[in-house]
């Protein structure tokens, strides 16, 4: 699903995806079936501009399981085998959200222009929990 797909919730803690996802070179691209996710970033402040405590960010970034197709490496979604593509087609496609999973994986930081860490991993691509369909700003994790 596209990003202009989803409409405006003024009860969003992002202004835009863009803003939950921002365009930062991760310095890496995934290998064989593996896929490459930028996890969801952190909300530093409420819209209203309060300051949120760094104990709440950090247990939102420890749950946090949103994330948004980056790259996908030459074998993901294919055949072990053969290289032949899966019957059902590519779970996921650079550009959609995904759920993947709240452990495990390859993950490591990079900093945005503002200084804020950004989080990117790398799983295989049947770990991959579940393709987003609602806004991907308004999913919260479980804490």
């Amino acid at each position: 699903m596209s990003v202009s797909n989803f409409g405006s919730n003024a009860k969003l803690a992002f202004k835009s995806v863009e803003e939950a996802f921002p365009a930062v070179d991760p310095g890496h691209r995934p290998l064989g079936e593996r896929v490459m996710v930028q996890i969801r970033k952190t909300v530093n402040k409420t819209r209203g501009g309060i300051l949120i405590p760094e104990e709440s960010r950090k247990t939102e970034h420890d749950n946090t399981q949103i994330a948004k197709v980056i790259a996908v490496g030459p074998l993901a979604f294919c055949n072990r085998d053969t290289g032949a593509k899966w019957p059902e087609g590519d779970w996921a496609k650079v550009g959609e959200f995904v759920r993947c999973p709240k452990y495990g994986g390859d993950r490591w930081e990079v900093s945005d222009s503002e200084g804020d860490s950004i989080i990117f991993a790398i799983f295989k691509d049947s770990d991959l929990i579940a393709a987003v369909t609602a806004d991907p700003r308004n999913v919260r994790a479980f804490i």
